[in-house]
């Protein structure tokens, strides 16, 4: 069995491979990455492993990147300090989510699964990762508490036109054109709305589909997006290098 881990702490990387070792020592750990720049790097030029070990919250981002960039289709182990992203965690090929600091026990019952699953003649694994899902529905947030003042109010998730981050503060545009500042990172708002009615433009902005009034081709193979939202119309422009991940999102 050969294994991947991305870990950015080295030595919970380190004690992560002396349990696999203690666990079984013909285990194979083919590699240890911090980021993940660095970890989708390793995934292009090195033969795919059996297995990842990864964390969640790695020095560059939410390691849930990395599968938005390359296509990766075998099992993950996801090992974090937080429990709020096992929802998140099982949209993609999660076998187990792993709560730190990771025991040798916790350990052993994930590569345990791992193997039942992957010694069964002709895994398919598509059915098997259909099955977690349906016993772990996607639950999106409803709506969001943002502040007025020295207010909060509730904002329904169908009534935000657009989350926009400035100056450290994610603010919430909602159809009226009123903006709130809430208590989200861009990062975190991702794993909380649904991925079908959301759509991440770039590093400051996310979309509701709902907004979009119009689209249209623009300069350098981008694109334009007008954004309609009370009596106030904006628009985005979509770089050239998102505009594939943006048509499929917006077919699917």
């Amino acid at each position: 069995m050969k294994i991947l881990i991305i870990e950015d702490e080295p030595i919970a990387a380190q004690r992560m491979q002396m349990m696999l070792k203690q666990y079984d020592a013909s285990i194979e750990v083919v590699g240890c990455t911090e980021s993940i720049e660095d970890s989708i790097s390793w995934l292009l030029q090195n033969p795919t492993p059996d297995l990842l070990l990864l964390d969640i919250q790695l020095t560059d981002g939410f390691s849930f990147e990395i599968f938005k960039q390359i296509d990766y289709k075998k099992p993950v182990i996801f090992t974090t300090a937080y429990n709020e992203y096992a929802l998140e965690a099982f949209r993609y090929l999660s076998i187990d989510y792993l709560l730190k600091p990771v025991t040798f026990h916790a350990l052993k019952n994930a590569i345990e699964k791992y193997k039942l699953i992957t010694n069964q003649p002709q895994v398919n694994y598509n059915d098997f990762f259909k099955a977690i899902k349906k016993n772990h529905p996607e639950q999106y947030k409803e709506r969001f508490l943002a502040r007025i003042g020295q207010r909060l109010i509730f904002v329904k998730t169908t009534d935000i036109a657009y989350f926009i981050a400035e100056d450290k503060i994610v603010f919430l545009v909602d159809k009226m054109a009123n903006k709130l500042p809430v208590d989200y990172t861009l990062e975190k708002l991702e794993t909380v709305l649904d991925a079908k009615l959301f759509f991440r433009l770039n590093r400051k902005i996310i979309i509701a589909i709902e907004s979009i009034a119009q689209i249209k081709p623009y300069t350098n193979s981008r694109l334009i997006l007008y954004l309609k939202h009370g009596q106030k119309s904006e628009e985005f422009i979509i770089s050239r290098e998102r505009v594939p991940e943006f048509r499929q999102w917006a077919e699917q």
